[in-house]
């Protein structure tokens, strides 16, 4: 029996909750990290999971097992990184997921400088808005915009959106400009939004708004009512330019499509809180040299214009 073999089936079925996320993520069979784990419990003399046909639970015994195991193996990894750092430049595959609009706009373009500096790393990305599985789907990072809601993740502030309300000027034609943004929760009046749907919640965004200071200090939480709702970016910004409500944008991506007048600002002197941009990645797992790279270009991508005239 390897005994690292056992303690990293172990971890990672801790860390998936599942034996079948687990084996996919170390590209073994199902029966294989099941009998590495069984054969650890047998060594050990003690039982470190409960299993049943629904879900897999570590036992007490197993959790404080687990917390001695992850250490173990960090330091296995750091090691190796360490080693292999000594004589080779970052390299290997680099899972990571990220929003499709961010990906689109941003990554996607100052890529190229990325790989003239690590040309030896591979990058594989996920481009979504939804919630990713990061530990059962061995994913190394993501990137997310708005506070990280993963208790199990370690979230790294990298920069910020500003945002802003826009509308299609066919919609106004029809709907009329509106003037105050509580006209976008009147029932009475023609006006809808494009609804955003949160990942994981399937709830509709909601988006709290600002004006003035002091006693003059105005605020608005808009809901409205909407004809369409989508859970990605692209999606979301094609209905808004379709004219099927208005719609609240990261100016980044918002500002090329208001200088070609296919888009129009609202509210003037209304503010809306900036949206925090978070890379967030598993909290046991080792950060190799190849995210470790990755996190820092991001950091001094944001640090940058990548968002132009969005950042504060």
């Amino acid at each position: 029996m390897d005994r690292f073999d056992t303690l990293q089936a172990f971890a990672r079925v801790v860390e998936a909750g599942s034996f079948t996320k687990a084996a996919q993520t170390l590209h073994l069979s199902k029966t294989s990290v099941t009998q590495l784990v069984q054969q650890l419990e047998a060594r050990l003399r003690v039982k470190l999971l409960h299993r049943t046909t629904r879900r897999v639970t570590v036992t007490p015994e197993g959790a404080a097992y687990y917390e001695r195991v992850v250490r173990v193996l960090a330091d296995l990894e750091q090691a190796d990184a360490g080693l292999a750092g000594l004589t080779a430049a970052p390299r290997g595959r680099l899972r990571v997921d990220v929003p499709s609009p961010f990906a689109r706009l941003i990554l996607m373009p100052a890529l190229p400088k990325f790989h003239a500096r690590y040309p030896e790393i591979q990058i594989d990305m996920g481009v979504s808005d939804r919630i990713v599985d990061v530990i059962g789907d061995n994913v190394d990072c993501v990137l997310r915009g708005g506070e990280v809601t993963v208790p199990s993740l370690i979230a790294r502030r990298v920069g910020e959106l500003q945002l802003g309300i826009y509308a299609a000027p066919d919609y106004l034609q029809r709907a009329g400009t509106p003037n105050h943004p509580a006209e976008l929760n009147d029932g009475a009046t023609p006006h809808r939004i494009v609804g955003f749907l949160r990942s994981g919640s399937g709830r509709v965004a909601t988006m709290p708004m600002q004006r003035g200071r002091g006693a003059a200090e105005e605020s608005v939480e808009v809901c409205g009512r909407y004809v369409v709702a989508a859970d990605d970016g692209n999606a979301y910004l094609a209905a808004g330019l379709a004219g099927m409500g208005v719609l609240w944008l990261p100016r980044y991506l918002a500002e090329p499509h208001a200088a070609r007048g296919e888009l129009l600002p609202l509210f003037d002197g209304w503010q809306l809180d900036a949206m925090p941009l978070y890379l967030a990645y598993p909290p046991t797992r080792h950060v190799s040299a190849k995210l470790r790279v990755f996190m820092d270009w991001i950091d001094e991508l944001m640090a940058g214009d990548a968002l132009g005239s969005s950042r504060p």
